[in-house]
């Protein structure tokens, strides 16, 4: 399935085969004895660098003070 795949997008677009890809379209590509994790920690490293160091001003949020917040139970709300 993959070699096709790559066949056909050989043919459509201009390919080079640089060796196994750690980032696709900033999401890393970590292998694990049972396959695949997908993290875009990377994604969000970069986008932390580029903005940090332009705009680090402290922004005041509105909050209402009269919303009572609990523990989290671990219950899962769908």
């Amino acid at each position: 399935m993959i070699k096709y795949s790559k066949k056909i997008l050989i043919n459509k677009f201009d390919m080079k085969n640089l060796s196994i890809a750690d980032v696709i379209l900033r999401i890393k590509i970590n292998r694990t004895y049972d396959g695949f994790v997908l993290s875009q920690s990377y994604y969000i490293e970069k986008n932390f660098d580029k903005f940090s160091k332009s705009n680090n001003n402290i922004i005041k949020t509105l909050i209402d003070i009269s919303v009572h917040l609990s523990k989290n139970k671990g219950e899962r709300i769908y």
